[in-house]
C-alpha cells in the first residue's frame, strides 16, 4: 500500500515537472526529508499554499478599491505581497508561481492596473494549479 501511494506521489510529481509547475529546488527540498522528519516536503507544501492563500487574498484585497474606480492602489504595498509569494515559492520550487511573480512585479514598477489585475488572474491561477496538485 505503501508502495503504490509513493508510486503516485512519484508519478504527481514527475508531472508537475512536465508541465512546467516545478522545478529543480523542489528536489533539492525532497533531499531535506529523511526518516527523522517524514513528513518534511508536506508540511513545507502545505505552509507554501496556506501562506500563498493568504497572500492572494491580501493581493485582491488591494485592488478592490480600483475595481469600483478609486486610485487608491499601493504599488509599494502589493509589491512588497509578491516579493513574498516570490520568496516561497522559489523556496518550494512552484516554478510557474515564481515566474509569474516576476511578472507581476514588472508590473507594478510600471504601475500598471491593468497589468497588475492580469497577472493576478494568471498567479491565482498558477497557485492553485501547484497547490490543487498535493491537497485533494
Amino acid at each position: 500500500m505503501a508502495a503504490a501511494k509513493s508510486n503516485q506521489l512519484s508519478t504527481l510529481v514527475a508531472n508537475m515537472f512536465t508541465a512546467g509547475l516545478l522545478d529543480d529546488q523542489f528536489r533539492q527540498l525532497e533531499m531535506l526529508q529523511d526518516e527523522g522528519n517524514p513528513d518534511f516536503v508536506a508540511k513545507v507544501v502545505m505552509l507554501f499554499c496556506e501562506e500563498g492563500e493568504h497572500i492572494i487574498g491580501e493581493l485582491t484585497k488591494q485592488f478592490l478599491c480600483f475595481c469600483r474606480d478609486q486610485p487608491c492602489v499601493d504599488y509599494g504595498k502589493v509589491d512588497t505581497f509578491v516579493d513574498q509569494l516570490w520568496g516561497n515559492s522559489a523556496y518550494v520550487g512552484a516554478q510557474r508561481v515564481k515566474n509569474t511573480c516576476i511578472q507581476f512585479h514588472a508590473c507594478c514598477q510600471e504601475k500598471s492596473k491593468v497589468g497588475c489585475l492580469k497577472t493576478l488572474d494568471s498567479l491565482r491561477n498558477d497557485f492553485y494549479d501547484v497547490c490543487s496538485m498535493f491537497i485533494p
